[in-house]
């Protein structure tokens, strides 16, 4: 946003001197000028507003890290569409939600109840796939959230006893089984973070036909502004056409930067939902040796 504000009060102070040049020649009049003058004004204000927040973030960073950052970091990714629209795997297993801290949490206090961690899986969370084609949400977790109002609609069924002691019988007691705080918190645990995966994927889903719509929107926004300024040269039409087509174009190219900043913070989401990814372990750098010929 920082770097789209820097190029509009460029392109506003170079409009500006144009309006200004014409003006003084008795071709602008002052309302042209002053009008001008005022989407001058807000890019610059923009501008200190986003100066300030980025000041703001690095110093949050440096707290975070606990020490000043490095003058040597890599330049930030090109922010584009491959960067946005990188391709989640098909065929993700719904174990990955077992690295999840709080299924690990929610199993510990299983384990402290003297539960039986294997059983309170079987029964309890579902095992599914959870992307189907292309990514997007398969089917099968899709079915967990067909009850009404979009809620949980997995039945457990407890085959194996998940505690030690009483009868047969009544360790396979659904409703007995969940009077016990810990069986029900892991229950609702379980949901949550299939809801939460859900959430993540309908977004995978739909940024990238937003983001394509908005580049469209960016791209009619650009030309119309282009035509309005030719409009206003040749005489035709008057400053406020070309005005509106500024404040248009900004707010096009803004949205388009803020929805693909969201579906960032989308993919980020999905990481999290998914425990870390999408990889079981985290993948050790590669390094590239050449030998000398």
């Amino acid at each position: 946003q920082l770097e789209l504000t820097q190029r509009t009060l460029a392109s506003r102070q170079e409009s500006y001197d144009l309006v200004k040049r014409r003006f003084d020649g008795g071709v602008a009049s002052e309302l042209d000028l002053n009008q001008s003058k005022s989407l001058l004004d807000t890019a610059s204000s923009d501008l200190a507003q986003l100066a300030r927040a980025r000041a703001q973030a690095l110093n949050a960073l440096v707290l975070l890290v606990g020490t000043p950052l490095p003058a040597d970091l890599p330049e930030a990714a090109t922010f584009g569409r491959d960067q946005l629209l990188a391709t989640v795997p098909s065929g993700l297993p719904s174990d990955l939600l077992e690295r999840r801290p709080d299924i690990l949490a929610a199993e510990n206090q299983l384990k402290s109840a003297n539960a039986n961690i294997g059983a309170a899986r079987a029964a309890f969370f579902p095992t599914i796939s959870l992307t189907g084609l292309l990514g997007v949400a398969s089917p099968s977790l899709g079915d967990l959230f067909k009850g009404g109002q979009g809620y949980w609609s997995f039945s457990p069924s407890i085959t194996t006893p998940l505690f030690a002691g009483g009868s047969i019988r009544e360790g396979l007691n659904l409703a007995k089984a969940r009077d016990n705080i810990a069986v029900a918190q892991y229950e609702q645990t379980i949901q949550q973070a299939f809801r939460e995966v859900s959430d993540a994927l309908a977004g995978e889903a739909t940024y990238g036909a937003q983001l394509d719509a908005q580049r469209a929107l960016q791209e009619s926004s650009s030309r119309t502004l282009e035509l309005s300024n030719l409009r206003y040269t040749n005489g035709i039409d008057s400053y406020l056409q070309v005005q509106t087509a500024q404040v248009d174009f900004f707010n096009a190219q803004l949205s388009l930067v803020q929805t693909g900043l969201a579906a960032l913070i989308n993919r980020v989401e999905l990481y999290k939902a998914l425990g870390g990814g999408w990889e079981e372990n985290t993948k050790e750098p590669t390094t590239v040796t050449t030998s000398a010929q």
